[in-house]
């Protein structure tokens, strides 16, 4: 019958009633057969459309959301993504993509970490259970940069395009998934022992509604939402997505590839790079100064005043390994539990006034390593930040005598 309905009007109408069943009450394994019966697969603009239509004509958005994960569940194998297109590497697209896979594995080892505790039944080996658990859970904080991508770069553009119920549901989503992590996250952070019972009702009643939530959220988004902006957004947009990025941070890991844009794309953004930032003591362009700050001979990570990693050197030579997946993320989470305390204790000294320097150092692999935090005020004293500064002073140590200007350094 299928071959019936080939009016899209006609089929967002029995979708709609199909999903208002829902609403009623009606099971979504019952929908899904309506939806195999009737329309076999939907193309996925359709179900945008519905959600915009519902929305429009004054279904309570909170409703909507509360019927999102049934609508989800009615529709799962049923949307139709033929001719959906295929960014190129380095694109947003393809980067949202390639961090759901990194999410996806750490929501398979959380999995078997659930296996482990449902079948155990050593309380000692549920406590080393569990703190595995908080390793991967403390990864998984990273979804809160993937989501504010969308929220702050992606949905701006699809609400100028008219697209306004998709972004609205999916950020009432997001910020359901955001409440399950952080009830997770307290969870794992209570000190005392717990037992195997115990442990088993953490997992299915706050860890695995966690997971579930962010494993549904990336269904959402590769059947729906990523197909949906790439046949929505211009190039030139994406080239903002894909320019504003690094202020958010990404989720988990690096991207590994360079998008490469038209080349009237980044025409404007090249003439850009090349205006001077005027400083009080003097003016450089954009380029010039992240080579200087690449060139000085130590590394620079700067923490903001609410404790967020925003920027870090790119020398030569790192001391300690980093990459952009750290930007966006709470510093606290940069660190091994176990010294996350001291980290606390620095920050909560600057913030009060208390001090503002912290310097110690360390030997690294037969290297003499000097790093320093330095509080970061304003005129008025107000606090605006950390500052990490570290050095290998091995080889100046070592100098003895003296050696004249024209002597160059070896590189």
């Amino acid at each position: 019958m299928s071959e019936l309905i080939d009016s899209a009007k006609q089929r967002r109408n029995l979708l709609k009633h199909l999903i208002q069943q829902l609403h009623k009450g009606e099971a979504p394994d019952a929908v899904r057969s309506q939806l195999a019966h009737l329309l076999g697969e939907v193309p996925y603009h359709e179900v945008v459309a519905v959600e915009q239509e519902l929305i429009a004509e004054e279904m309570p958005t909170q409703e909507v959301l509360s019927f999102c994960d049934l609508h989800s569940a009615a529709l799962r194998g049923q949307i139709d993504q033929t001719g959906s297109k295929t960014p190129p590497p380095g694109h947003p697209v393809d980067t949202f993509k390639k961090k759901n896979r990194a999410i996806e594995w750490e929501l398979k080892t959380l999995g078997e970490l659930y296996d482990e505790i449902r079948t155990s039944t050593a309380d000692t080996q549920v406590t080393e259970l569990l703190s595995k658990a908080r390793i991967h859970f403390n990864a998984l904080a990273d979804v809160d940069k993937h989501y504010r991508r969308k929220e702050n770069l992606v949905f701006p553009f699809l609400e100028k395009h008219g697209i306004t119920g998709p972004p609205t549901v999916m950020w009432g989503k997001h910020n359901e998934t955001r409440e399950l992590l952080k009830a997770a996250d307290e969870a794992l952070r209570v000190g005392q022992a717990v037992s195997a019972a115990e442990a088993r009702t953490l997992v299915e009643l706050i860890f695995k509604p966690a997971t579930d939530s962010i494993a549904e959220m990336i269904y959402k988004e590769e059947q729906i939402l990523l197909p949906m902006c790439l046949d929505t957004l211009t190039e030139q947009e994406w080239y903002q997505v894909y320019r504003q990025s690094l202020e958010i941070g990404y989720c988990l890991l690096d991207p590994s590839d360079e998008w490469q844009p038209q080349k009237d794309t980044i025409a404007a953004r090249v003439e850009e790079s090349r205006e001077r930032m005027q400083l009080p003591g003097g003016s450089m362009t954009p380029e010039e100064l992240t080579v200087i700050l690449n060139t000085i001979p130590f590394d620079l990570t700067f923490v903001d005043k609410d404790d967020t990693v925003r920027y870090f050197t790119q020398g030569r030579e790192r001391i300690f390994d980093r990459n952009r997946a750290i930007l966006g993320r709470k510093v606290q989470m940069c660190h091994p539990p176990g010294s996350v305390h001291i980290v606390e204790k620095i920050l909560a000294d600057f913030k009060s006034g208390k001090e503002t320097r912290s310097p110690f150092w360390i030997t690294l692999k037969g290297r003499f390593i000097h790093i320093e935090y330095f509080a970061l005020r304003n005129k008025q004293g107000d606090y605006l930040g950390t500052l990490e500064v570290s050095q290998d002073l091995t080889d100046k140590r070592a100098l003895t005598g003296e050696q004249r200007l024209l002597s160059y350094g070896k590189d």
